[in-house]
């Protein structure tokens, strides 16, 4: 039995918990391993944790100044020599969701270029098995944390599918900031064959009440969606079982879209404040849609859904309020301009690694690190498939279009 074979069958049978101790178990036998640590990166992505050590007696390794967190970031496997050994480190990331790094301690005489590739696999490998293993044990969402979450906090992380995804033809990365204290801004996406829905949510209120709120709007639309029926039904859906719950006291803001895969075409409704904005060509514009009224804000609420067309190449970016309308100390709100300079300089980052450098430099023009309000963005990278048929869908008569303007300019759309 060879090392991936081993690995994959010590991984089936090792309970939740006990993963990297079944790795760990392989790696010694095969390779002879002298040290195997398995590091998470937290919920702010700003520094890596083992899980041997956790919070409070966990030390922090920066995501942006060690080898690790490097790795973490370029997503590529890298070595560092260490005397007589080699220390190998490798990104842990199922389906383009980066979990953390899995750095093994190997005699270098042991550390042949064969070797390092049984290692990339056999972490990914076990990026799989942790998204299982979720399920029956707390360790790796506690590694995951640095500081403690509020309850509102671990109401929403709960709910998220998770800080990026990646397939042939899109990839689409997130941030919620601060992570730690965050409110009611919420992102969710959910893919199949031929279809990408992505939802980003603007909450409304503060700690328990806008989680509370958030919960009950992502699993409403949820339920609709699963259901399968149309996007504009699912916004219906969702807003009576706020209304009902809330009888417009309470609302969410939303943008909701439905990316048909095989041709690029998107249906989008937007009910409310989340922004996006078009990287195309190295130009960025802002698509405008009709607004909509926010879900649960009047009871039994009719929405229509628009269409707008995505190009491979092209880059999208979603905001919530709590970025575009930031302000300085001064006073001058972060806007879209200065959004369309940022998401210029970043055009070369991957949609997982986007997300934070802007965040960052929001920070700055906040001048302060902890915001008043959640900052969510959404990046996605359109890819787009080789065989997507050109021109227009077939019912385009009937088709209510997106407009594309200007950064800055007014907020509308054509018929």
């Amino acid at each position: 039995m060879n090392v991936y074979e081993e690995a994959e069958r010590a991984l089936r049978a090792a309970p939740a918990h006990g993963l990297l101790d079944a790795i760990r178990g392989v790696l010694t036998r095969h390779c002879r391993a002298g040290a195997v640590d398995l590091l998470m990166a937290d919920y702010s992505l700003t520094v890596l944790q083992s899980v041997s050590a956790l919070p409070p007696a966990a030390e922090h390794l920066s995501i942006d100044n060690s080898p690790q967190g490097r790795v973490f970031g370029a997503q590529e496997p890298a070595h560092e020599q260490r005397g007589p050994a080699t220390i190998v480190h490798l990104p842990v990331t199922v389906r383009g969701d980066r979990l953390g790094v899995l750095s093994v301690t190997l005699p270098t005489d042991a550390c042949s270029p064969a070797v390092r590739s049984e290692l990339v696999d056999i972490a990914e490998m076990l990026a799989h098995a942790i998204t299982v293993a979720e399920r029956d044990t707390d360790l790796y969402r506690c590694a995951r944390r640095k500081d403690r979450l509020t309850l509102a906090a671990e109401m929403q992380w709960q709910l998220l599918p998770g800080h990026a995804y990646r397939r042939d033809e899109y990839a689409i990365g997130a941030q919620l900031e601060p992570a730690y204290a965050v409110h009611g801004d919420n992102f969710d996406w959910s893919a199949t064959a031929d279809h990408l829905t992505l939802t980003v949510t603007d909450g409304m209120g503060e700690g328990i009440d806008a989680a509370l709120l958030s919960n009950l709007t992502i699993n409403a639309l949820r339920n609709a969606r699963r259901a399968g029926i149309p996007l504009a039904d699912q916004a219906a859906l969702a807003d009576q079982a706020v209304y009902a719950r809330h009888r417009g006291n309470a609302y969410l803001s939303v943008l909701l879209l439905d990316f048909e895969l095989t041709t690029g075409w998107v249906q989008v409704i937007d009910a409310g404040s989340p922004r996006l904005l078009l990287l195309r060509e190295g130009t960025v514009t802002a698509v405008d849609f009709d607004a909509q009224l926010p879900l649960g804000m009047f009871e039994e609420t009719d929405y229509k859904a628009q269409e707008f067309r995505v190009r491979p190449g092209d880059r999208l970016v979603f905001v919530s309020d709590g970025v575009h309308a930031v302000a300085s100390p001064a006073g001058e709100a972060y806007g879209d301009r200065a959004l369309a300079r940022a998401i210029s300089a970043t055009r070369l980052l991957p949609p997982a690694e986007m997300p934070r450098a802007v965040l960052r430099e929001l920070t700055g023009h906040r001048g302060r690190p902890i915001p008043d309000d959640d900052a969510l963005i959404v990046c996605l990278d359109w890819y787009g498939r080789p065989t997507a048929p050109d021109g227009p869908p077939p019912d385009d008569t009937e088709r209510t279009r997106a407009h594309v303007s200007p950064v800055g300019g007014a907020r509308h759309a054509s018929h």
